[in-house]
């Protein structure tokens, strides 16, 4: 064999050798993530991601007052799956809390408000406003963009939780969403 079919079989085999390690790597790579307890929480909240989250914390305006959002984030499959939560300082501020969420989850799209779906999270505290919702909208560069998102409360915490993605894995979707659950704090 001369130099130049050599060097093409050995370009194949390594083209061929690569594109069976990135079929052998998961496009979603679940793993169990606890968010931190919280003094306004009385339990943990464990989610389900597909990949390794990002810890990252803003300050925000929530009924009126300063209080500081915390999140983890990360992307896998084309799709950015994130989990919020957020304090208020006393219960009945957890309703008007949870529609301010909604209506930034909305705008943050350039969304059309969606029908609400009730939402219940296993270990959650019941509230009427706790839902979920799935927004079409568009990005700031005009792109088409769907958001699956989850509010809901625990004590004085309200939560956020988003799939925001071009065409986001329903599967991926499903499993982020309904792998929330809340554990109760240890002694």
């Amino acid at each position: 064999m001369d130099r130049t079919a050599t060097r093409v079989v050995r370009r194949v085999c390594a083209t061929t050798a690569a594109a069976a390690l990135m079929a052998c790597s998961p496009t979603f790579d679940w793993r169990e993530i606890r968010i931190d307890k919280d003094a306004a929480a009385s339990a943990t909240l464990s989610a389900m991601f597909p990949c390794k989250p990002d810890r990252h914390a803003r300050p925000i305006e929530l009924n009126n007052r300063r209080t500081t959002m915390q999140m983890a984030v990360c992307t896998a499959g084309g799709a950015t799956f994130a989990l919020s939560a957020a304090a208020v300082t006393e219960p009945a501020a957890t309703s008007a809390g949870l529609q301010q969420l909604r209506a930034a989850a909305v705008a943050n799209v350039h969304g059309e408000a969606p029908a609400l779906t009730p939402w219940r999270v296993a270990g959650m505290t019941p509230s009427a406003e706790s839902a979920r919702l799935s927004i079409r909208g568009r990005l700031p560069d005009g792109a088409p963009v769907i958001e699956h998102a989850a509010f809901f409360v625990q004590g004085l915490m309200l939560y956020q939780a988003s799939v925001i993605g071009a065409k986001p894995n329903p599967e991926a979707v499903e499993t982020f969403l309904g792998g929330l659950k809340f554990l109760p704090l240890g002694p």
